[in-house]
């Protein structure tokens, strides 16, 4: 049965709530690489985060199918719930790598792109919080874009590095596989930025 006169704010609540674990998620990885003393417990409780944001974006998702009435367009719920979702599972996918690959030492610009994926995650959770009004979301959606710039950047320069050194090819492999994952965490906060001033746009 449709709800026709839901409670709007609930869908902020939950989208909000996706943020936090997202940021912390990426709290976690960036702790994961600074340490790196047992990844493979590190893994698990960013697995757990990651579970947690998949019961997020289902409550999401059923709530949608069984309301009438939205706060926002439903094709922009369905969007932002799935969007960051997907931060969370690159994060995940970065950790889990680390340990499936069985990498002994964390690199450098690893590290860089850890820190780069919280900045981004922190920008993604203000902004977030501003969306019931719309308001003041466009310097932390700038950011996020700049971020991923600053990500990009970095990534680069990893990979030219990883095949302008004498490398084994399978440590060669395993990092370029990393290095793409880390890179893609601040792709996916770029698209919660690009939806939210998607949807900003329609509401002004």
């Amino acid at each position: 049965m449709f709800k026709f006169n839901p409670h709007r704010e609930k869908f902020f609540d939950l989208f909000k709530e996706a943020a936090e674990n997202a940021l912390a998620g990426a709290r976690a990885l960036k702790e994961m690489f600074e340490t790196y003393d047992n990844p493979q417990e590190s893994w698990k409780k960013i697995k757990d985060l990651e579970h947690e944001g998949d019961r997020v974006t289902h409550r999401t998702i059923r709530m949608l199918n069984q309301t009438f009435l939205t706060p926002i367009d439903a094709e922009d719920i369905h969007a932002l719930s799935t969007a960051l979702d997907n931060v969370m599972d690159a994060i995940e996918a970065a950790a889990s790598r680390m340990v499936l690959y069985k990498i002994d030492k964390v690199s450098p610009e690893a590290l860089e792109l850890c820190e780069i994926i919280v900045t981004s995650t922190e920008q993604m959770a203000k902004a977030i919080s501003h969306l019931p009004k719309l308001d003041e979301m466009d310097d932390y959606c700038i950011e996020i874009n700049r971020l991923e710039n600053a990500a990009d950047d970095i990534y680069r320069k990893a990979i030219g590095d990883l095949f302008n050194e004498e490398r084994p090819p399978l440590e060669v492999i395993k990092w370029r596989d990393v290095f793409e994952i880390l890179e893609s965490a601040t792709d996916r906060c770029e698209d919660v930025a690009n939806i939210l001033e998607s949807i900003g746009l329609k509401h002004s």
